[in-house]
């Protein structure tokens, strides 16, 4: 461990001579060990990827601005490389953990992340970002919470808890590596999990009469979930960084990636009650459950959980619909949170991607405006910032989706200027719901509906009071439109959530770039960055 603390200082040192990181932020210390271990989601004895011994992970507490320094060690026999969904790097896609911006741990190495909750809230999570190592776990809660001095629209609740949901297989995520490599998609999952547990395996304890914050995360690989309180309303407190109206509702759809904080009070007789999630819009209905037991309840949870929506995509549309921002909420800053009046802004750029299934050589793959993106050999911000030609090309994805239905596989970049304000339309001609997720950035949902997008379809969107988020889905035969402020300089991942279509090519990165070498528009690269690929012989700048 002395070693350990050496390292943890040295890095200190260096953070704040690089990254001129104010010092009155604090500073919070993680050191974490990556294994694989026996675990038991399902009944089935499986290999799970564990974090100190955890499946789940260890949360992640801090609040706005905190500095978190993450020394990750890599047991495992193969490389690793961790993700943080919703966790916006300001200015440092260097930390991104995607391997288009980031060498993969070695194993039995060690990486130290320096993150920054800079100007965030909420709730996000991490997660293992190479392959299939998802299936097997290694992922955990993020929960930001504001600074004292800051308002939050709601009484402190008795208790916060983080719930990570989502589907499971129960064949091991090298099995499930082979069916994608074969040019097949994953089959059915096998069942879903609550925080790594499956039927009423876990147990959240509240008292009767009081209300508590529930912050969900879908972390699952395929599925919309549907999550719900037997006997009980929840009210949406926050959508990944955004406070939102109160809206009640009695359950709620999740999309892949996504994650919603809801505030539930105790009112009913002590008892225990069912904590439900389903899948959503599959066929065969999926559903698992936890244990809301009041502490002064003697009678345990009988009979079937209740019911949900299943198939039915106008009362999810409706619902998605429904959640507005809350423009008299203050968010990380003093300033409130609705003073940022985006619908004012006029787009400079209109971009329109689609997504499609096309075999490509034989095989199944997934694609965006044709394009089926494949992992070069060294990551796309090492090969930008050593100017090592041969890796990628930016242009190389339209703006717009081209005509007919092949597909082309290519290392896929798009170019962004720096501090532009674009629309983004996501047009899905497929019949399943998509979900789409933005590193680096929080974007605004202006508007969803059925059918093909056109300019046509702008005067519905919301314009006032959209949340600000890091995901959206995209429901069948359907497109969904963001605005988005080019604020971040820096490579980022557009990706599918569904991750089997991630893996299979639906995915690209942004280019957002400025001709500045400014430290004020984007961090150095890391002294302790690692190389690889064409960038193994480089060094990273001397202090």
């Amino acid at each position: 461990m002395r070693e350990y603390a050496s390292l943890i200082n040295a890095f200190i040192l260096l953070t704040l001579l690089l990254h001129n990181v104010n010092g009155e932020d604090p500073y919070r210390f993680y050191t974490w060990k990556i294994t694989y271990g026996d675990i038991y989601p399902l009944g089935v004895k499986q290999k799970g990827i564990l974090i100190n011994g955890q499946f789940p992970g260890p949360q992640i507490d801090c609040v706005t601005n905190d500095n978190l320094i993450i020394s990750v060690f890599n047991s495992l026999n193969e490389p690793f490389l961790l993700s943080w969904n919703g966790l916006q790097q300001r200015r440092n896609s260097w930390q991104d953990g995607v391997y288009g911006t980031t060498c993969p741990i070695p194993p039995r190495k060690n990486f130290t992340y320096a993150l920054q909750a800079k100007d965030q809230i909420g709730t996000y999570f991490y997660f293992p970002s190479l392959a299939l190592h998802k299936a097997a776990g290694g992922y955990g809660s993020i929960k930001i919470s504001s600074r004292p001095q800051i308002p939050v629209p709601f009484p402190p609740p008795a208790g916060d808890y983080a719930i990570l949901t989502g589907d499971w297989f129960k064949r091991s995520q090298r099995q499930l590596k082979y069916f994608l490599d074969t040019g097949h998609n994953l089959p059915f999952p096998d069942g879903l999990l609550i925080n790594g547990r499956g039927w009423n395996g876990y147990t959240f304890t509240v008292d009767q009469g009081k209300t508590y914050r529930f912050r969900i995360s879908n972390v699952g690989l395929t599925t919309s979930i549907n999550f719900r309180f037997q006997g009980h309303t929840m009210k949406l407190a926050e959508v990944e960084g955004s406070h939102t109206l109160q809206n009640t509702y009695s359950s709620l759809d999740i999309h892949l990636g996504q994650s919603y904080s809801v505030l539930v009070t105790a009112n009913q007789p002590a008892k225990d009650y069912y904590i439900v999630v389903s899948s959503r819009f599959t066929s065969r209905v999926l559903t698992t459950t936890a244990v809301l037991h009041y502490s002064n309840s003697f009678t345990k949870v009988l009979g079937p959980p209740p019911g949900g929506p299943t198939t039915d995509i106008a009362s999810s549309l409706n619902q998605a619909r429904s959640i507005r921002w809350n423009l008299t909420a203050s968010g990380p800053r003093p300033n409130p949170q609705g003073s940022y009046h985006y619908g004012m802004i006029k787009p400079s750029r209109t971009i329109v991607l689609a997504n499609s299934a096309p075999y490509i050589n034989g095989k199944l793959r997934y694609a965006v405006n044709g394009v089926s993106y494949v992992s070069p050999d060294t990551p796309l911000k090492l090969a930008d910032y050593f100017k090592i030609g041969g890796v990628f090309s930016v242009g190389s994805i339209p703006d717009g989706p081209p005509g007919g239905n092949g597909g082309y596989l290519a290392t896929s970049v798009m170019h962004a200027d720096y501090r532009s304000f674009a629309e983004i339309v996501f047009q899905n001609w497929e019949d399943t719901v998509q979900s789409w997720h933005i590193d680096g950035y929080s974007f605004f949902v202006v508007g969803m509906d059925g059918g093909q997008w056109t300019p046509a379809s702008r005067p519905r969107y919301n314009l006032r009071d959209t949340v600000a988020r890091c995901t959206t889905q995209v429901y069948p035969k359907s497109w969904t439109a963001i605005y988005i402020a080019l604020d971040n300089v820096g490579i980022w991942n557009i990706r599918s959530e569904n991750w089997a279509r991630q893996y299979l090519g639906q995915q690209f990165y942004l280019r957002v770039y400025t001709p500045s070498t400014s430290w004020r528009d984007e961090y150095p690269i890391p002294r302790n960055a690692l190389l690889c690929g064409r960038a193994s012989g480089h060094h990273t700048r001397p202090l």
